[in-house]
């Protein structure tokens, strides 16, 4: 039985392993607004980066960016991120973003219920923007787009 006193607090931070830290925290800079916490670098004994934290407007919790390349080569294709906005309107606003800073995207695609918007990173990792507007169920999903398609299936 869990008590009171071990009552979970939400997420601390996320974690996603990246070939190139530099790279990275351009690309999630430039894409979603991203702020590098230099505080928080972590550093081997010899004095050396292996990780940052960023602090991203809305997300709610900090992203670490681990240096493992072949640790990201391997989450190619993946998507382990859905992140919350209000509607489609947004999600236009943020194509328009996209288009303005150069990343790649996919058009605003039918969810099970909702309405999504996929980029990819620099080392392929799928991340979602996802409506909390809704649609009806007689709306079917985009499930054949390539951008919801994993690709290392």
């Amino acid at each position: 039985m869990i008590k009171e006193s071990m009552q979970l607090q939400g997420i601390h931070h996320l974690k996603f392993t990246v070939s190139d830290l530099e790279n990275s925290q351009s690309f999630y800079e430039r894409a979603i607004g991203a702020r590098r916490i230099t505080a928080y670098d972590h550093r081997h004994s010899d004095g050396s980066l292996y990780a940052i934290i960023l602090e991203i407007p809305g997300l709610g919790t900090l992203l670490e960016l681990r240096l493992n390349p072949s640790r990201a080569k391997k989450d190619c294709g993946l998507d382990p991120i859905t992140i919350a906005v209000k509607d489609r309107t947004a999600l236009e606003s943020w194509i328009e973003h996209f288009d303005t800073v150069d990343i790649e995207h996919s058009s605003i695609l039918t969810a099970l219920i909702s309405w999504l918007v996929v980029f990819e990173d620099p080392d392929g990792r799928r991340l979602r923007l996802c409506t909390l507007e809704t649609h009806s169920p007689e709306i079917l999903s985009d499930e054949t787009s390539s951008w919801l398609i994993d690709i290392n299936r």
